[in-house]
């Protein structure tokens, strides 16, 4: 799948050097664009031991200046999501005027990350250089939520989308490329500049049922008080007071949306960062959540499964459409969980096919992440579960 700026295609042979080498020869000539700003990356753990020679074929034979990515367990290349994948997707994009720059993260650089302009420093980039982010991170023990939190110190208001590498699981090995060299832990955080910035979707699969309350006493992750009343007799209401068939599709699957501006007149999908509910005791009338709330906080519980998730797919997509119309869109990169996919919606390539179906045709690459990276209002987390989509955009 390819439009004029992008292109993304899947290998699956394995190691074979000539065959690699013609292959992403074959690809470049494939793009109609000229010039080539950046190639991105993503293979599944059988290449590990052949990343580092991997990555000098593909850089060499598709010219490639700025090449980054990882490692994942599934991918996704085009309009398919390639569950149990055993081969790489390279996706080469052409980003006219933009100024594009590769930082390497370590969890030395995050412990001393306490100084005010730290990170500029370290980078090299000014606020003002920059119009956006995309990262590459490995799981734990790197601390990208430490990472992020600080990071959005320094570069306040910037979209950060991204997500942790995958391997084998459940072994923990995962892999950071940039350009020649292979990291097995830390990450990547590549700078979007000049006349391209990022923009896109987070879909977190959920969508609001009852109405939004305001947080009246919280300690802690644990809120005691919603309105006023009892926290966990106000959730019990609001699932009651669904219909019988909506009733038995919360079971299970029940989450909280914590309000990201208090300053909406009304709220809606896209407004709420949607965190685990944790449980709740019916004698002490607590719920525990798998956040820091606090109190003046509006919130709305939240139902996730597999027609949620979907809806609130194809709603963010059409919305974004709806918004970059008249702008170019040059190609994305998808973020999705582990738990998206197959076992989620029941068919391949859900998330992929819609965002194609919407927004495409364009080169579409990304990988399936154990922590996706992405804005919620005007500020970047870690989540789970969650799609998260960058679209190089012309600014």
């Amino acid at each position: 799948m390819n439009n004029d700026f992008s292109i993304a295609a899947y290998w699956s042979d394995g190691m074979d050097e000539d065959g690699l080498a013609d292959w992403a020869r074959r690809l470049r000539a494939r793009m109609p664009a000229k010039d080539v700003s950046l190639g991105l990356v993503f293979l599944s753990p059988k290449f590990f031991p052949h990343a580092a020679a991997v990555l000098e074929i593909l850089r060499l034979h598709a010219r490639i200046p700025l090449l980054a990515g990882c490692s994942g367990n599934a991918l996704v290349a085009g309009s398919e999501e390639l569950e149990n994948a055993g081969g790489l997707v390279l996706a080469l994009y052409s980003l006219p005027g933009a100024k594009l720059k590769a930082v390497r993260i370590t969890q030395e650089q995050i412990d001393r990350a306490e100084d005010e302009h730290f990170w500029p420093a370290e980078s090299g980039l000014a606020k003002d250089e920059v119009n956006g982010w995309l990262a590459f991170m490995t799981p734990y023990p790197f601390d990208s939520e430490g990472w992020l939190r600080s990071w959005q110190k320094d570069y306040p208001g910037q979209p950060v989308y991204g997500g942790l590498a995958t391997g084998n699981y459940p072994e923990p090995a995962t892999q950071i490329y940039l350009d020649g060299e292979v990291y097995d832990d830390g990450g990547v955080a590549l700078a979007v500049g000049g006349d391209v910035t990022l923009s896109g979707v987070v879909a977190q699969g959920c969508t609001p049922i009852g109405e939004a309350w305001t947080l009246t006493r919280v300690e802690q992750n644990l809120i005691q008080h919603i309105g006023n009343r009892p926290a966990y007799a106000v959730l019990a209401e609001t699932v009651n007071q669904l219909p019988p068939a909506d009733q038995q599709k919360v079971r299970g699957n029940l989450f909280i949306g914590l309000a990201v501006n208090e300053y909406l007149e009304e709220f809606h999908r896209g407004d709420f960062l949607v965190r685990t509910l944790i449980g709740g005791d019916p004698n002490s009338g607590v719920i525990a959540v798998g956040a820091l709330p606090r109190t003046g906080q509006t919130i709305q519980f939240q139902r996730r499964d597999a027609a949620a998730a979907s809806q609130d797919m194809s709603d963010l997509l059409a919305g974004t459409k709806t918004r970059l119309a008249g702008t170019t869109v040059y190609g994305g990169c998808l973020f999705c969980c582990n738990g998206r996919g197959k076992n989620l919606f029941g068919r391949p390539s859900h998330d992929a096919g819609l965002v194609q179906e919407h927004l495409g045709p364009m080169g579409l690459s990304g990988f399936f992440c154990s922590g996706e990276i992405g804005p919620v209002g005007e500020k970047n987390f870690l989540h789970h579960h969650t799609a998260s989509l960058a679209l190089f955009v012309k600014k």
